[in-house]
């Protein structure tokens, strides 16, 4: 007796020829990006508390889960745009809401309108930039302008948000004689705000690539900073942070000259507002 081929493979009606599967390792990656959300929401309850050390960290650990999970997900060729998005809306809560709320519990809210202010434009510069970043990743670049964010990567925009934190976190006694000045933080975090949303180009890490002979130096290096994250998170992160912040003049003076180089006519000024022309923001057909 002959029987039909879809009918030996049913299961609850459907052939299994035609259900869809997928690899338990390839929700690594979506699994990473949770917690990095998770890290987010655990730093907005550790700040409600009072325990701003620790609010700090859990950010620091969003941050590192978050440079993890895309190099997992091209590791594994897990990459998806159900991630990639999932990956936008963890960014947003972690390096925008997160922050945003940790500064307020901390100073903000003693700082005036100023407070208020800062920490609404520091979450919606993030909104902003994640938008921007999910409209723009299709479009194809030129080699050159791979090696180059276009302002400051929402992790990055948190970290230097955070910075007055990492300072005050070194001896919170001595700064709360400088409580008055509280409002400054608020405008800090403005200047923060402005450079996520700006298109001023900052060095990509994504297209870094290192000699076979540096690879030992390298790791030897970042044994030493985990060292330093370690015994002195503070200290370390303030260096970090700022010497992160002195890199954007150089990233934009390296630009400039491989723009000059490839006869780009792109505005500095433009880049500077982060200004987009309309076919950049049509939506594709």
């Amino acid at each position: 007796m002959n029987i039909h081929p879809l009918k030996q493979d049913q299961d609850n009606g459907a052939p299994k020829d035609k259900q869809r599967v997928v690899a338990i390792h390839k929700l690594i990656p979506n699994l990473i990006t949770l917690t990095a959300l998770a890290a987010g929401i655990m730093a907005i309850q550790l700040a409600f508390d009072g325990y701003w050390d620790r609010a700090v960290l859990a950010i620091i650990i969003a941050a590192i889960l978050d440079a993890l999970d895309g190099a997992t997900a091209r590791l594994l060729k897990a990459t998806s745009e159900f991630g990639a998005q999932l990956d936008s809306l963890s960014d947003f809560l972690a390096f925008g809401v997160a922050p945003a709320l940790v500064l307020y519990a901390w100073v903000l809210e003693e700082s005036g309108p100023i407070g208020w202010i800062a920490m609404l434009a520091y979450a919606a510069a993030c909104a902003l930039r994640l938008a921007r970043y999910n409209v723009m990743q299709h479009k194809k670049l030129p080699v050159w302008k791979r090696g180059f964010f276009a302002g400051i990567p929402a992790p990055a925009g948190a970290g230097l948000s955070l910075l007055p934190i990492f300072i005050w976190l070194q001896d919170p006694e001595f700064f709360e004689k400088l409580a008055f000045a509280n409002f400054l933080v608020g405008f800090w975090v403005l200047a923060v705000a402005a450079l996520m949303i700006s298109r001023i180009p900052t060095f990509s890490t994504k297209q870094l690539k290192l000699p076979a002979k540096m690879a030992m130096p390298a790791l030897a290096a970042a044994a030493l900073l985990i060292a330093a994250l370690v015994q002195a998170p503070w200290p370390t992160l303030t260096v970090m942070a700022i010497a992160y912040l002195v890199s954007i003049p150089f990233a934009v003076r390296y630009f400039l000259k491989l723009q000059k180089k490839h006869a780009d006519t792109e505005d500095l000024t433009d880049l500077a507002l982060g200004a987009l022309s309309y076919d950049d923001l049509k939506k594709k057909d």
